[in-house]
């Protein structure tokens, strides 16, 4: 069942983040979860990074930490591609 909340709350994030950062028209919905789930990884690494809790479980302090994270990873890859 936690392998279900991932995927639907990577979607989520992922989907939120595309259209905060101008690139929901470029992805899918398997890219929205890929970009959700691996902006989780990279919001938690950054709020270690910077001495505070990333949170444990699926709450908003957690959501809004994977959205950081997921326009991060966004952020990066439209600075790649230029």
């Amino acid at each position: 069942m936690a392998i279900l909340i991932w995927i639907i709350m990577g979607g989520l994030v992922g989907w939120i983040a595309s259209l905060i950062m101008g690139t929901d028209a470029q992805q899918g919905i398997i890219l929205n979860v890929v970009v959700g789930i691996i902006g989780a990884i990279i919001g938690g690494w950054v709020m270690n990074f910077f001495g505070k809790s990333a949170g444990a479980g699926f709450d908003i302090r957690g959501f809004l930490v994977a959205l950081l994270g997921a326009c991060i990873l966004i952020g990066l890859v439209k600075l790649i591609r230029k």
